[in-house]
């Protein structure tokens, strides 16, 4: 891919100055910025080595740094506790899972393994991808901190598909959590991709040639304000069921067993795996089949053949996947209420689906302009205000920004 350039906004420069001087007593030397990303197609679909539609957006975690002479890595992030890694043991520890910290040690310590001799650096760091958006807020900081490592240490060599590796490393082996790995992928690559995650360590990744700006529809993520506590178990069944289906076959996912094989089989599943697991499986070869329909809609230019599949998509994550109202829930169905408000305010317009994980997150909608101000005025009517944030594509991926 064409090599990406982001220069800094002086306003912006000027904070993380003010803000990397607060905390170190210095200047800072560079800058570098990592994207949030948004889902497009393939909900659920990574994690069975499916794939997707994802865009980075123009919301971003940026950072001011460093070099301090020193073997400690120091990050302070604004509004969180100074995290310090020192760079000579860069080894899993059990007390930082589900930690930042965990994550700066892994992708510094996947860097170490690829040949890299890091130094400690200084880093201030602001961000707008707000924790729990739905717009990955922690893949945007592991591209982050592999990209300042990558950049500072390593004259680039590692391309910023494989810096997305490495955080995808960082996460599952250091915080603990088994993602999968389209998230790091958009931000670390940029503008509006599709991925095939097929072959386990090389990922097919092309861009897709499309102008959202020039298609007449507003790109909004619905946060619905809903709470992920208590929703550990709730998550973590959609790849557990569906990994009880691939054993069945005696394989690891879903896109090493033939469709037709599935459907064949359904009344043995049925009884082994149980009826949930089942349509979750189905969901996977209908969102799969979707999005290379998808990437040949916008190539084609038919942005209203996208927007019937984007409904589709919609429709198979409530009816199949089932990861829009949490077992048992029946007081707060925070996700449900966001899809109805986006069905009635849209009125047969634009499209709309649940985003993501699902259950208590983010619902995507895709909103004709001449209705977007009323249809964010009845969103936040309803969800407060500030709940329906307007997006835009980001070309650029993970990036060191030019200072004039």
């Amino acid at each position: 891919m064409i090599k990406s350039v982001l220069k800094i906004d002086p306003a912006q420069k000027e904070i993380l100055d003010f803000g990397f001087e607060s905390v170190f007593g210095k200047k800072p030397e560079r800058y570098f910025s990592a994207p949030g990303r948004t889902e497009i197609g393939g909900n659920h679909t990574d994690h069975q080595r499916g794939r997707v539609l994802a865009a980075a957006v123009n919301l971003d975690t940026v950072a001011a740094v460093r070099v301090n002479g020193t073997d400690m890595i120091r990050v302070c992030s604004k509004g969180y506790p100074m995290c310090e890694i020192d760079v000579k043991n860069l080894v899993p520890n059990d007390d930082e899972i589900n930690t930042t910290p965990a994550l700066i040690r892994g992708v510094a310590a996947r860097f170490v393994q690829l040949g890299c001799e890091i130094k400690g650096f200084d880093a201030y760091c602001e961000s707008t991808v707000l924790p729990g958006s739905g717009l990955s807020s922690s893949a945007a900081y592991e591209v982050l901190i592999g990209t300042i490592i990558n950049h500072m240490f390593f004259d680039a060599k590692v391309s910023q598909a494989e810096v997305a590796q490495i955080g995808q490393y960082a996460e599952n082996v250091f915080f603990g959590k088994p993602c999968g790995l389209m998230d790091q992928t958009a931000s670390a690559v940029g503008n509006l991709v599709t991925i095939d995650f097929f072959d386990k360590g090389h990922p097919v990744i092309k861009p897709v040639d499309f102008d959202f700006s020039a298609c007449g529809h507003a790109l909004c993520i619905i946060d619905t304000r809903a709470s992920h506590a208590d929703l550990t178990d709730e998550y973590a069944a959609i790849p557990g069921e569906i990994k009880k289906i691939a054993e069945y076959f005696g394989k690891e996912v879903l896109t090493e067993i033939d469709e037709k094989d599935f459907f064949a089989e359904i009344p043995k599943l049925r009884e082994k795996c149980g009826d949930r697991a089942v349509m979750r499986a189905a969901h996977f070869y209908q969102e799969n089949a979707r999005v290379p329909k998808q990437v040949e809609a916008l190539e084609k230019g038919d942005f209203e053949e996208f927007l019937k599949l984007v409904k589709e998509s919609g429709y198979s994550s409530y009816m199949y996947l089932q990861n829009v109202i949490p077992a048992g829930y029946k007081e707060h169905q925070d996700v449900a209420v966001a899809l109805v408000l986006c069905e009635h305010l849209l009125d047969g317009k634009g499209a709309y689906r649940v985003h993501g994980g699902g259950f208590a997150g983010t619902v995507q909608a895709f909103v004709p302009f001449e209705i977007l101000e009323k249809f964010r005025e009845g969103i936040d009517g309803v969800l407060g205000e500030g709940a329906c944030h307007v997006l835009g594509i980001r070309p650029q991926g993970g990036v060191e920004m030019e200072a004039d």
